[in-house]
């Protein structure tokens, strides 16, 4: 019987794999996955923002494996990594494919004013495990 440490060590592998290939190669994951490609830039932008995502929940795995760390500050971590990642890969997106929708930059400034959020909560608040029965 595996352990909760060890399921969580596992999955955080997975899900890191699988969101660095996302990342890096979004259309060839789809076709590996699903059999299908993602044949446009928005598509691929879309992938990348998935391996961002899948990544992140495989570091939201690794730093709860064990009962060393607060899991709200793991997540907090997490959700950080995701929205600096987000916003730089939409950024890319606008940049260097030039595609723009009327939603872009909000969505780049709210994932920054998260990102910023997630990190003032990490510098600002002391790790401690939360008290029974919250």
């Amino acid at each position: 019987m595996l352990t909760r440490r060890q399921l969580l060590a596992v999955s955080a592998s997975i899900e890191w794999g699988a969101g660095v290939g996302f990342a890096i190669a979004p259309s060839l994951m789809a076709s590996l996955i699903v059999g299908g490609s993602l044949d446009t830039p928005a598509a691929t932008t879309v992938g990348r923002v998935a391996g961002a995502a899948l990544f992140c929940l495989g570091t939201a795995c690794w730093l709860t494996r064990d009962h060393g760390r607060n899991p709200v500050t793991a997540l907090v971590i997490a959700m950080l990594i995701y929205n600096i990642a987000a916003a730089a890969i939409l950024v890319t997106a606008a940049t260097v494919s030039n595609m723009t929708g009327i939603g872009l930059w909000p969505t780049v400034v709210l994932h920054l004013g998260m990102a910023a959020w997630c990190l003032a909560s990490l510098l600002s608040t002391p790790e401690s495990l939360p008290a029974e029965g919250r």
